[in-house]
């Protein structure tokens, strides 16, 4: 599990590696326009029930910490996606399954069963 550290909270926000890397790229290449946008994701089934969304903004710091040592493979499509999203007035959503923390998919073989 990746984890996304937002401003001054001491909390990282937990994800897979596989999608922090998307939305670092999305993240970064719009807060360096000086964009800001909104991202929300679903609680993870072990903690409370809900969802929470964060304004991201260029003043407050981020930091992105991977578990893996090795740079995750972007899949262009999910990227569109979230970049489409993050700049329509729902702002992105980020979403993953339990079975991706437990398994992550690797995105070539995804692309090679859609091909």
């Amino acid at each position: 599990m990746g984890l996304l550290y937002y401003g001054a909270d001491a909390q990282p926000i937990e994800m897979p590696d596989r999608i922090l890397a998307h939305v670092k790229v999305v993240a970064t290449t719009k807060l360096r326009r000086n964009e800001s946008f909104t991202m929300t994701w679903k609680h993870p089934g072990d903690g409370p029930t809900g969802r929470t969304s964060i304004w991201m903004q260029p003043a407050i710091p981020l930091r992105f910490v991977f578990a893996s040592s090795e740079p995750e493979t972007l899949d262009p499509e999910y990227l569109r996606t979230l970049a489409n999203a993050a700049a329509g007035s729902g702002g992105m959503v980020v979403e993953w399954s339990s079975d991706e923390v437990a398994a992550p998919i690797d995105i070539r073989e995804r692309i090679a069963v859609a091909a």
